[in-house]
């Protein structure tokens, strides 16, 4: 494995304004500049792209989908394309929205036997089968989340959540893009909290 990425990232002070307030907001909400940020700013338009579906799919408030349930799908799904970089960051956040320590693990090892809802488990069985065999969606999968209340617009998140971050992994491998160490203890244990 390597160990520096095929394609260095910009500077921060050398981004076009837009995308440097977006890195340094980042930076200063999370403490740190996830390398995603930094390695897709070498081609501004794409990155601004990029960013604007990621939020239209990750941050989209009128879905039945939780926060927790878009990270789940990404952690597992990008576990089958695998991506180091989208496993170990969105694992990471996936460990503080359920606030469960050990779930980004299990679900990207074997999510069929994680500690999760019978209905995350037919979300991400549907999710697998858009990463791994898309051609093959059928009723009979829309029936099976329909049955554990997902409407087919929940259902267009699971897919949309799926095939984006297919894209981003293979984005993530090809170029060499490696996890912030940051991210491995993230969620694994509790935040001091501040006086």
């Amino acid at each position: 494995m390597t160990t520096t990425p095929r394609y260095p990232a910009p500077a921060v002070l050398d981004l076009p304004d837009d995308i440097k307030a977006k890195v340094l907001e980042i930076q200063e909400k999370s403490g740190f500049i996830p390398n995603v940020f930094l390695a897709l700013a070498r081609r501004p338009a794409e990155w601004r792209a990029f960013f604007a579906y990621h939020d239209a799919l990750m941050l989209r408030e009128e879905s039945g989908l939780t926060k927790g349930d878009r990270e789940m799908i990404v952690t597992t799904t990008s576990a089958a394309n695998h991506c180091l970089y989208c496993v170990v960051a969105h694992g990471a956040i996936l460990r503080i929205y359920e606030k469960k320590p050990l779930v980004a693990d299990q679900v990207a090892v074997n999510y069929r036997k994680a500690d999760i809802t019978p209905r995350q488990r037919a979300m991400l069985d549907f999710a697998m089968k858009v990463c791994q065999r898309s051609a093959e969606i059928n009723e009979a999968d829309f029936a099976a989340l329909h049955a554990h209340g997902f409407s087919d617009e929940d259902i267009w998140d699971i897919g949309a959540i799926t095939a984006f971050f297919g894209l981003s992994n293979r984005i993530a491998n090809f170029s060499g893009m490696l996890p912030n160490p940051e991210f491995y203890l993230m969620g694994r244990i509790a935040r001091e909290k501040k006086p």
